[in-house]
């Protein structure tokens, strides 16, 4: 095994593209990475390039003790698992795993023994005759991780290699991957745009946007502490509910006054965020996560939304609640800059822009809350998180 780095790594494509920006990340010996992030935010071209299937333009890529900058693909040591999952229709499953220890001219006696414990690990020892047209999907990409796995590399490269799955498998291969990972101690290096690939499966999760580093951490951190606007939206599902504020002094103390609503904000929370020094009067955008709302009951009017419920989403565990804020929407920097790009107007001055938010509240799903009646929600304010408008920083 070994450790995997970018040391301020740049792709720039032929037309002008930057595709990856300086990145400079480190993955310790042994550890499950996701690189995570919208299409285009440059994270499989960073795969790429480790793999050796991209040309840097600058910076250095390491692998051990290795810059492997100017190394061929084969010589790298790393083993890689497409989402295409690239199986040669014409092999069985058995030459299929075995197929680079045979370009490396193992015994044959060898190859059979690393193929036939490698299958029954995945579960598809009684397989190993039949040829790729005759499995289905789910069994396909265990193939695909066979033949990545016999080869005993010092690193693995996934690069979104459950998309092609439905869901149910996608949720079984998750598991089998992540459980593969604590069996075989390896480094991985996994490429996903779904969030919840990230959430669950990584040791870490890196998030990219237009090619260069957001934030790396674990995933609750993440998710706890995000450190900026594009952060906070991207990880979590549903996405963190984001709005325009103001810090305001009420009668009882500070207070976040939202459109014609107001939460007051107890000292203990002011005091766990020194960045808020100074702020009241101050706009502010706002994060509530959907868990952090709940049915209202008797609360102090200063404590309650009392908002138009919009939709309403049955999921069996919870109610997902959609409600009308009275307080404009965030329209983020990224947002305009993709406004600008394809040619529309200032997304601000949208139809949709309409002097009011949607915001979403994951409900037990015995609620009370209908389509075209108001909901009274209170939030907790403990978890409340709070961004600087302009520089989209997390306020700590």
């Amino acid at each position: 095994m070994a450790e995997v780095a970018f040391d301020g790594v740049t792709k720039v494509f032929g037309d002008g593209t930057t595709a990856v920006d300086r990145l400079t990340l480190d993955v310790p010996d042994g550890e499950f990475l996701i690189l995570v992030g919208p299409s285009g935010s440059g994270k499989s071209t960073a795969l790429r390039m480790l793999a050796g299937l991209e040309e840097i333009s600058a910076g250095q890529v390491r692998i051990g003790d290795r810059v492997v900058n100017d190394v061929p693909p084969k010589d790298r040591d790393i083993a890689m698992v497409f989402q295409s999952y690239a199986l040669y229709p014409h092999m069985t499953v058995e030459r299929n795993m075995g197929f680079a220890l045979r370009m490396r001219g193992e015994p044959r006696a060898t190859i059979a023994d690393r193929v036939g414990a490698v299958a029954r690990k995945l579960g598809i020892g009684d397989l190993l005759e039949r040829r790729p047209r005759a499995l289905s999907g789910g069994q396909r990409q265990r193939v695909a991780l066979g033949r990545a796995i016999v080869r005993q590399p010092s690193a693995f490269l996934m690069d979104e290699p459950l998309s092609n799955l439905d869901a149910k498998l996608r949720v079984e291969m998750r598991a089998y991957i992540a459980r593969l990972h604590a069996e075989l101690g390896s480094t991985i290096v996994y490429v996903t745009h779904d969030q919840v690939e990230a959430m669950t499966m990584g040791d870490r999760v890196a998030v990219l946007r237009d090619g260069r580093l957001e934030q790396v951490g674990v995933p609750q951190v993440l998710y706890d502490r995000p450190d900026n606007l594009f952060v906070a939206s991207f990880i979590g599902s549903p996405a963190m509910n984001l709005v325009r504020g103001r810090l305001v002094r009420g009668d009882g103390g500070a207070a976040v006054q939202l459109g014609s609503h107001r939460l007051r904000v107890p000292d203990r929370v002011l005091d766990a965020r020194h960045g808020l020094d100074g702020r009241l009067g101050r706009e502010v955008v706002v994060g509530i996560r959907p868990e952090a709302f709940e049915r209202a009951d008797g609360a102090d009017p200063e404590e309650v939304l009392e908002l138009p419920v919009l939709l309403t989403e049955s999921m069996g565990s919870d109610l997902m609640v959609h409600a009308k804020l009275d307080t404009p929407p965030v329209i983020t920097h990224a947002a305009r800059e993709t406004a600008d790009e394809i040619g529309t107007a200032d997304p601000a001055l949208a139809p949709e822009h309409s002097g009011y938010s949607s915001v979403t509240a994951r409900l037990a799903p015995d609620a009370d809350a209908v389509a075209g009646r108001p909901v009274r929600l209170t939030v907790d304010v403990d978890r409340l998180h709070f961004f600087d408008p302009d520089t989209e920083l997390a306020i700590r």
